[in-house]
């Protein structure tokens, strides 16, 4: 089943002298185990979390947009407990690459959580905004970041069985953090920036990392993470 959504109930407000709104995201859970997410930004900031507790919605949240922008377009497809829910922003007329670290920001900010109970496939992008995902407490399978010319920051989940992560910036700072212990390989690459892994990962070569323990664990996380002019930092909380 694809079911278009566009009924939205939207705050207006004024931001830097031009006019946003709000909407209020609420998807109904619909008895779904799995769920792939595909969320696309626009030109905005977009920040990913589990929603706390018990809940029996599939995500929710907050949409910022201007209004020259348009309503932001989802779809949710429903098969045999498997959901796919994708949400695609529009783009405002700033410009696509930022120059990186502080000075990356978007021209919106959407603030989406999810369930964190069912197992999800994340895909997350904008196309200059920072990309923030505290992914801690869920239940997730893969990961994917990208944007043009933001920051990145990814908080990974202890114990899934094998966690695939992707990063990618142009211009802005890539940070992971891992829970401490877990067993991980890191494939990092900079253009104008510098590599900054914890020690606990062997260096295998320039770009490639792994703790001692990888080869043998049957729980995995493989990251990988590239900036072009900012640093990619991975670290263990």
């Amino acid at each position: 089943m694809d079911t278009r959504i566009q009924d939205f109930n939207s705050e207006r407000r004024v931001k830097n002298g031009k006019k946003s709104l709000i909407h209020n995201l609420s998807i109904p859970l619909n008895e779904a185990t799995t769920a792939k997410f595909q969320i696309h930004a626009g030109d905005g900031n977009l920040t990913i979390d589990g929603i706390p507790g018990s809940v029996s919605v599939l995500v929710n949240g907050t949409l910022e947009y201007l209004e020259t922008q348009g309503i932001p377009a989802q779809t949710l497809e429903i098969n045999s407990g498997s959901s796919t829910f994708t949400l695609q922003g529009g783009q405002s007329k700033q410009p696509r690459f930022r120059m990186p670290w502080s000075a990356c920001n978007g021209a919106t900010n959407w603030i989406v959580h999810i369930n964190p109970q069912i197992s999800s496939d994340i895909t997350a992008r904008s196309h200059g905004g920072n990309i923030k995902l505290d992914m801690s407490g869920t239940s997730l399978k893969s990961l994917s970041a990208d944007t043009g010319g933001g920051n990145i920051t990814l908080v990974l989940p202890d114990g899934s069985p094998h966690l695939i992560v992707n990063a990618r910036t142009g211009a802005g700072n890539v940070e992971v953090s891992v829970p401490s212990g877990s067993a991980s390989r890191i494939h990092a690459t900079v253009g104008l920036g510098k590599l900054i892994i914890d020690p606990r990962f062997n260096a295998i070569d320039k770009t490639t990392f792994q703790s001692p323990e990888y080869d043998n664990s049957s729980r995995k996380v493989e990251i990988t993470a590239s900036s072009g002019a900012g640093n990619v930092t991975v670290h263990s909380r």
